[in-house]
């Protein structure tokens, strides 16, 4: 397949979608995609002559014969197999799974949530949230890459999430996106997380497929946080090693909200995650944490911005990247400080370990400072394991392997202290031991 039979193959799937559309009776949700598709027409498909796209190619992505046929087989028996060998079981978490593309009612929790507390799929939403709903992707932030516009003009299903005013959810929300499909089907998810004023809430994301399967997961997720609103997001993308995932996640933030990101990314054959980050309101705060962990010939790449638009607001950004054998990865990082952002506090490092000659990694983290009263750093490295380190360890009889696992485990430590989350250290900690152990 080459790059225009896969752009055909979206038309003719478009013109099925634009038909559904004017059936289910929302306008502005039919608008909502062709204004999306047609801004996909206008670019296209990035290649290495675009510079945010320069050391990601898609070509193995785009000669890949994708089924855009609805898939009647949900599979629920295999997928309650994968999900149960994970071992991500976390106490108390309000489960909302989907399987293929669709929700899973049988797998998915039937808990009582607490008062006006809304978590649903987003084809449920849209009759009973449409205008709400409809402000908040009308006002996205995502950066409107190719795949965010591919993402809109094919929306139909994701997960709402709605924490109202005021309510401190005991319990994570826990968002299971599971692929058990032979066929190399696409899907398209979209998220919303809406915050409101001095709510608090902790919310997990994870992406799991079967061993070799191929498929192309192109996922969008939206947090607004506002006022005083506390949002504690993680993302754990464990895909097929044969999968192709792409990922925008836009977060918009008011006066004296915080909100977390965890990204980890440890599967899929090539991995894109674009994540933008607006402070609109003083007091404001953001941590972007990250970790890959990527061998083989896996492909793993971050770009991240994040944008101070108003005073005396803070961020925090750390990504940390292991790559063994012929494996490459790519951060590009932009701290932008707008000119009235005063007392600004920003932070970003990326650091990288190789474990083989063969694999690369290229990183540039950047700062753009509009504002004379700030506090920004920046920071990367890229480098090896220790052998003098190695060799003081093997000489008090500790093997070469072991020797090795220590300083990777020490590299890794870093960013995994930093999740508060006790379940997810714990999965992180046990998926990279049995990683090492392959």
């Amino acid at each position: 397949m080459t790059t225009r039979d896969l752009v055909q193959e979206l038309n003719a799937q478009f013109a099925d979608t634009v038909s559904h559309g004017e059936k289910n009776g929302f306008g502005w949700l039919s608008l909502l995609r062709k204004e999306g598709f047609d801004r996909f027409l206008k670019k296209g498909f990035p290649t290495n002559r675009d510079e945010e796209w320069r050391f990601t190619d898609l070509k193995e992505f785009v000669s890949t014969q994708f089924s855009f046929s609805s898939i009647e087989d949900d599979k629920e028996e295999r997928a309650r197999e994968l999900w149960k060998g994970l071992g991500l079981n976390i106490s108390g978490a309000y489960n909302l799974v989907f399987v293929n593309g669709q929700v899973s009612k049988s797998l998915s929790s039937d808990k009582v949530l607490p008062d006006d507390v809304v978590v649903s799929s987003l084809s449920e939403a849209l009759n009973k949230e449409s205008s709400r709903i409809n402000s908040i992707l009308r006002s996205s932030r995502c950066e409107k890459t190719p795949f965010f516009n591919l993402n809109e003009a094919f929306l139909s299903e994701g997960a709402f999430v709605y924490v109202p005013q005021g309510v401190r959810l005991e319990y994570p929300i826990h968002l299971i996106f599971l692929t058990t499909t032979q066929n190399p089907i696409v899907f398209h998810p979209r998220n919303i997380i809406l915050a409101e004023p001095s709510s608090e809430s902790r919310i997990l994301e994870t992406y799991l497929g079967d061993d070799d399967t191929v498929y192309w997961m192109n996922t969008v997720t939206e947090v607004v946080a506002e006022e005083e609103a506390i949002v504690d997001h993680y993302k754990l993308q464990l895909e097929s090693k044969s999968a192709f995932h792409v990922a925008n996640l836009g977060v918009v933030q008011s006066r004296s909200s915080s909100v977390s990101n965890h990204s980890l990314s440890l599967g899929a054959k090539l991995a894109r995650n674009d994540i933008r980050s607006e402070l609109g309101g003083e007091g404001a705060e953001v941590t972007l944490n990250g970790l890959y962990v990527v061998k083989g010939n896996q492909h793993v790449d971050h770009h991240t911005v994040v944008e101070h638009g108003v005073p005396h607001c803070t961020s925090r950004e750390l990504y940390k990247g292991v790559l063994d054998d012929e494996a490459s990865g790519v951060f590009n990082g932009r701290v932008i400080v707008c000119p009235d952002a005063q007392k600004t506090d920003a932070s970003q490092s990326n650091k990288n370990l190789l474990l083989s000659d063969s694999a690369l990694v290229n990183t540039n983290p950047q700062l753009e400072i509009n504002a004379d009263d700030v506090k920004c750093t920046h920071g990367a490295t890229v480098g090896q394991l220790d052998e003098e380190m190695i060799f003081y360890m093997r000489s008090r009889g500790i093997g070469l392997e072991h020797a090795r696992k220590l300083l990777i485990d020490g590299f890794v430590d870093d960013v995994s202290q930093r999740i508060r989350f006790e379940a997810v250290r714990v999965i992180l900690k046990t998926i990279l031991v049995s990683e090492e152990a392959a």
